[in-house]
């Protein structure tokens, strides 16, 4: 049993690590190499990972996306989507799409001549599932060992821990107040029925030694 419990939590904690993973903005220092634009067929169950028609983007399956190339400063190549994220999850409130692709544009750049940018993002890459992290925005930096300090995250997941350890205390004094007292009853209660039980056979093993 408690290898099914300690399964169940560290699935739960896996689950939640992935969301907040996916959904947390991250910004990757890259040099943008190309953008262009390719139709793609966005089916199946990886269609979780693409925004969906109430976002802004084209009612079809079928559709034009547009796509951002960048490099890493360790030489690996990063492909970003560029899809507007409208009033729906995650809650970036993304509309400006051409705005965006305008400014990755003016951002090419080459190897003997960089311009680094740091490209804040959200999602994962895939090449094996296709699918592909999307760009909310693109801010032009001094260089690729710039630093930058996630502080959305850090305010956010701050809060998260803050609320998780209330949630714990208030359960920990419901447990104390309600449910310890509540189980002490039924203890007294089925410890008086098992005496009153023993009494009860003590008197009939009396009788029938008449």
């Amino acid at each position: 049993m408690r290898y099914v419990k300690w399964t169940l939590i560290a699935l739960i904690l896996l689950f939640v690590g992935g969301f907040f993973h996916y959904t947390l903005p991250q910004h990757d220092i890259v040099r943008i190499v190309n953008t262009y634009e390719e139709r793609q067929d966005i089916s199946g169950w990886t269609s979780i990972f693409w925004q969906g028609p109430d976002n802004g983007t084209a009612t079809t399956q079928n559709r034009d996306v547009q796509f951002i190339q960048a490099v890493r400063p360790n030489g690996k190549s990063i492909v970003y989507r560029n899809e507007d994220t409208g009033w729906g999850w995650p809650p970036y409130f993304k509309f400006d799409t051409a705005n965006l692709y305008t400014e990755a544009n003016d951002a090419i750049s080459t190897k003997a001549t960089p311009e680094w940018v740091s490209v804040t993002h959200y999602g994962w890459r895939s090449q094996l599932l296709s699918i592909f992290p999307n760009a909310v925005g693109i801010k032009q930096v001094e260089g690729p060992d710039v630093t930058i300090i996630p502080w959305v995250n850090i305010i956010i997941l701050t809060f998260l821990f803050l609320f998780v350890v209330t949630l714990y205390r208030i359960w920990q004094q419901f447990r104390e107040r309600t449910i310890e007292p509540l189980v002490e009853d039924v203890e007294d209660v089925l410890e008086l029925a098992d005496e009153k039980k023993d009494s009860a056979v003590d008197k009939v093993k009396r009788w029938f030694k008449r």
